[in-house]
């Protein structure tokens, strides 16, 4: 009983709590956001070019993108992120005269996500029937505005879970930025839970950074699976549709009495 009560207080001092949220409603949240949203975007943009690069005739871009896709796959990322923030930091600070490291954090984070975000793209154009590109050619269209306008619409939208599912793992990835010692200004949730638990030496301080996390990432999951299941069987039937009997089984039902 000692034991489940010291284990209570270690994880779950709701004054902790109460005394660390304030600072990842204003702080860590908004940075988390910033973090996941910018590299999403950065990296749905040159995830699509790898696809494009991927599938292309031009067997030099081929291999470009695989040899890129299968670097920054295959690191960790955190080591990612510690070779570009320690690797072209110092060259980014002389260049730019900005010192803070936030830019980098959001630069690898954006050349990992292109790696997975490419692939996604990859497989799901690949997966559209041939006879999509062949009967747009037929129509007349050139090769390239055949998979801008027919070809990689339909790719794109097969794939939606699959980048859902993305973006909520550049969530989670974000906490790793804070390897790279951002400033006061710029902790994100992990970060700020990990100095509480430092200051405090209790653990509720990451309790209270996960249950954000959780926040975000749960409605995201099921925003996943709702989104999958609507590509799968098309447009959800209304309450009077599903009372209606079905027609055609009726008719079914009415030749086989005959």
């Amino acid at each position: 009983m000692d034991y489940l009560t010291k284990l209570g207080e270690t994880f779950f001092d709701w004054k902790v709590i109460g005394e660390v949220l304030p600072a990842m409603f204003a702080v860590g949240l908004p940075n988390t956001l910033v973090l996941a949203i910018s590299s999403g975007v950065i990296g749905t943009a040159l995830g699509m070019v790898l696809a494009l690069m991927g599938i292309s005739r031009n067997p030099v871009a081929r291999w470009i993108a695989r040899g890129y896709t299968d670097v920054f796959r295959g690191l960790p990322a955190i080591l990612t992120i510690l070779a570009i923030s320690l690797g072209f930091g110092p060259a980014f600070r002389e260049l730019t005269g900005v010192t803070s490291p936030y830019p980098m954090g959001i630069a690898a984070l954006s050349l990992i996500s292109a790696a997975y975000i490419g692939e996604i793209f990859r497989s799901g154009i690949q997966s559209v029937d041939k006879g999509q590109l062949e009967a747009s050619r037929a129509l007349g269209f050139g090769y390239g505005p055949a998979m801008r306008l027919i070809v990689v619409p339909q790719g794109v939208r097969r794939v939606l879970p699959a980048l859902v599912n993305q973006f909520i793992a550049l969530i989670k990835d974000s906490s790793l930025v804070f390897t790279i010692g951002l400033m006061a200004s710029e902790r994100e949730l992990f970060q700020i839970g990990q100095d509480k638990a430092a200051q405090s030496g209790n653990l509720s301080g990451l309790v209270a950074a996960a249950l954000f996390y959780l926040a975000m990432t749960i409605p995201l999951t099921h925003v996943v699976n709702y989104i999958d299941a609507r590509l799968r069987t098309g447009r959800a039937k209304s309450r009077a549709e599903k009372d209606e009997p079905d027609e055609a089984a009726a008719v079914v039902g009415k030749g086989a009495h005959a």
